[in-house]
């Protein structure tokens, strides 16, 4: 468990090395914790064809599996909703919340192979912010990342991504972004 513990991600040591002085100098950081840092990422995955079929729910658990690393949680309904065939308890999401190294290790994944693989991908919207310093982003296609083959998967998924950070404003939080390399379209 020591080994494990003494690996830190790429990421992250450039966000020692590099984004933290830059940050402070940017914004005039008196204190060392007033410094944006990431706090967690959170990934979700809507499954409403699982109503009709539940293997889809599993399937679908599975592959979020295989990209994030981490066993999901999924989501129940809360509600019975006729119309949509829908009963109380009955699977229709999965989450995954990814926090220290797997929160590095994903995104590092994230901005490096899925999204230069998304189609027609002109950058990401730099106004996705949510007030208090967090980015929410989404996927069409969850058969961008590496993890997941092509042959063997028998739906497409959609997916959300929302990247939490202990900044206060939507500035400090974009500038943080930007400096993880993050492609903002102008």
């Amino acid at each position: 468990m020591a080994e494990a513990e003494s690996y830190e991600p790429r990421l992250k040591s450039d966000y020692r090395a590099r984004i933290r002085p830059a940050l402070k100098e940017k914004f005039n950081y008196t204190n060392e914790m007033q410094i944006p840092r990431l706090d967690k990422i959170v990934v979700n995955m809507g499954i409403g064809e699982a109503v009709a079929d539940s293997k889809k729910a599993q399937a679908a658990m599975k592959d979020l599996a295989a990209i994030t690393g981490q066993k999901p949680l999924p989501s129940k309904a809360r509600k019975s909703v006729a119309s949509f065939k829908l009963r109380e308890g009955m699977v229709i999401g999965a989450k995954v919340t990814l926090r220290k190294v797997r929160m590095y290790e994903f995104l590092d994944r994230l901005l490096t192979i899925a999204l230069p693989r998304v189609k027609d991908f002109r950058g990401l919207k730099p106004t996705s912010f949510d007030g208090r310093g967090n980015y929410a982003l989404g996927l069409r296609e969850h058969i961008v990342f590496p993890e997941i083959n092509y042959d063997q998967i028998d739906q497409i998924w959609g997916m959300d991504i929302i990247v939490c950070t202990t900044a206060p404003t939507d500035d400090e939080a974009r500038e943080l972004l930007k400096q993880f390399q993050f492609p903002f379209n102008a």
